[in-house]
């Protein structure tokens, strides 16, 4: 057993070498097209959750967060208890998308793709009908929230059509007692909320 805290493997890989990385020891680099290996998009089909998907889900909250809480917009919810979609990609679970309603708008509590889908497309899939629902049923946003280290999905978010709403300067740090490093030793500290307007016919 190591000295060293052991932390939950939120979904990155290495593209060069294919390991599976802890949060704080992942790292960004810049690539041109050409370089960015495997981006290819799969096939992939986006559907309810039903009761033979509970393990899956608690397998990819376990290893992006250790648990399946998530505490984002003040508040902490079970992911097993929202509504849940998941994506299936080459007869696999390739990740979920977890939705509850909160203040009015359809609320994202985690998105998650396992390593090797991450880059195909699974992950748009999945905002993409979390858009869809918040269409049928007449909710004017979709809504997420993220860390302030977690500089992939801000990056994510961004190009898929949400934008700042608010920042919750020092939210995490105080909430949590101190500001823990997390992606690539960002210490963690505030709650940044996107929200991406929903526009029906």
């Amino acid at each position: 057993m190591s000295d060293k805290m052991q932390l939950p493997f939120p979904h990155y890989r290495c593209a060069e070498c294919g390991t599976d990385l802890p949060l704080t020891e992942a790292r960004l680099t810049i690539t041109c097209e050409s370089h960015q290996p495997g981006r290819a998009d799969v096939a992939v089909d986006v559907r309810p959750a039903n009761p033979g998907d509970r393990h899956d889900i608690e397998d990819i909250c376990d290893q992006a967060l250790g648990e399946t809480e998530v505490d984002v917009f003040g508040r902490s919810f079970d992911v097993l208890r929202q509504e849940n979609l998941v994506a299936v990609s080459e007869g696999r679970f390739a990740g979920v998308i977890s939705l509850a309603v909160d203040g009015g708008d359809l609320a994202v509590i985690l998105l998650s793709v396992f390593p090797g889908f991450q880059g195909h497309g699974v992950g748009r899939a999945l905002v993409a009908a979390a858009v869809a629902v918040a269409e049928e049923r007449g909710l004017p946003a979709v809504k997420v929230a993220i860390t302030n280290d977690d500089v992939p999905s801000f990056s994510f978010f961004q190009r898929h059509g949400f934008v700042i709403e608010t920042i919750e300067k020092g939210l995490l740090a105080d909430r949590y007692g101190s500001a823990e490093p997390g992606f690539s030793g960002i210490p963690v500290r505030d709650e940044i909320r996107l929200r991406r307007s929903v526009c029906r016919a």
